[in-house]
């Protein structure tokens, strides 16, 4: 069997079916790294996904939010309806926004004593490394859950974010865990100066607000370390650097105990697709990207891995989007679409 053959052949294989096919799925992150198209397959997954699910959200948690762009449509940090879906929602955050401090401890437009009070605490809690960006995303996955979406797929943002989001529940919980225990120390001591300078630090609510968090954040930990609640889809390209990130990064999320049994390898080259078969360019790419599926069938022969075409176009809009889902699906969707 000559390449040509090969890498024609291996198109066919995998598919994202047994994702949609696992009802039991409420947590999905698409992630890996930048420039790979991470953004394209979690869109084209959340169409799938609508098609079986009573209501799909698309969470950007990238800096970069790229599913605006890709959709054509302006999405904010308010779950908004896709236009042309009625049950696909998207929804763009920023986990590294640091205004989360107010939801604890209240506005500093009080009176001097409130400011000196609010002051205190958020001296303290800062003191926590980590704490900002986790106190963000436990804002978000509180938001989330209370929105009981049937599930939630995460476009993440390149491998150091991503890890950062996976692991913050473990790092939330022992933060504020620490917190609460320090609260409990400290109140006597903070309840005398609350008593020289007036009303303005209630511990009572800030700890309130805390375990409520945490009672959250417990409840997201146990699932993200349940294989039946949680998975993770791996989006790669068949080159050395984006190979080495994605192993890297199935090697932590296996530490975390974070499910991962799919891959997706994008922008292949074929013959039967949009490559020039003739085109010595292409030919050598495609020779190149053989070596590296072979790696990869090699590393991850227990994990599904998808093929995707590189296309000739890039991918827009909810047509393109809906006809780009169909690759993902579906192993003989390319040559069904070619002349």
């Amino acid at each position: 069997m000559d390449l040509n053959d090969l890498i024609d052949e291996v198109e066919i294989e995998g598919n994202l079916q047994n994702i949609i096919a696992q009802e039991s799925l409420k947590w999905i992150f698409v992630g890996g790294k930048g420039g790979v198209g991470k953004t394209t397959v979690s869109c084209g997954l959340a169409i799938q996904l609508a098609k079986v699910r009573e209501t799909v959200l698309l969470l950007s948690t990238d800096p970069a939010h790229n599913i605006s762009d890709a959709f054509g449509q302006r999405f904010t940090k308010v779950p908004t309806k896709v236009e042309g879906l009625d049950n696909l929602f998207a929804m763009e955050v920023d986990p590294d926004t640091h205004g989360e401090s107010e939801t604890l401890f209240g506005p500093d437009n009080g009176s001097e004593t409130i400011r000196l009070g609010n002051s205190i605490m958020k001296t303290i809690v800062s003191a926590f490394p980590g704490i900002d960006e986790s106190m963000s995303y436990a804002q978000i996955m509180k938001l989330v859950k209370s929105m009981d979406f049937s599930v939630v797929v995460f476009d993440t943002a390149p491998t150091g974010h991503t890890l950062r989001l996976l692991t913050f529940p473990l790092m939330m919980e022992k933060a504020l865990g620490k917190i609460l225990e320090f609260k409990e120390r400290m109140s006597p001591y903070l309840n005398r100066l609350s008593m020289l300078l007036g009303p303005g630090i209630n511990l009572d609510d800030i700890a309130q607000k805390i375990e409520e968090l945490l009672d959250t954040i417990k409840t997201v930990n146990q699932q993200f370390k349940n294989r039946d609640k949680t998975t993770f889809i791996g989006v790669c390209i068949a080159e050395f650097l984006s190979l080495y990130e994605t192993e890297r990064l199935f090697q932590e999320l296996y530490k975390l105990g974070i499910d991962t049994h799919n891959i997706v390898v994008n922008q292949l080259c074929t013959t039967n697709g949009v490559s020039n078969p003739k085109c010595k360019m292409c030919c050598g790419r495609k020779k190149l990207q053989c070596t590296y599926l072979t790696q990869i069938h090699d590393l991850y022969f227990d994990i599904h891995v998808t093929k995707v075409p590189l296309l000739e176009k890039e991918v827009r809009g909810v047509t393109d989007l809906t006809e780009f889902s169909n690759y993902l699906m579906c192993p003989n969707y390319l040559f069904r679409n070619t002349d």
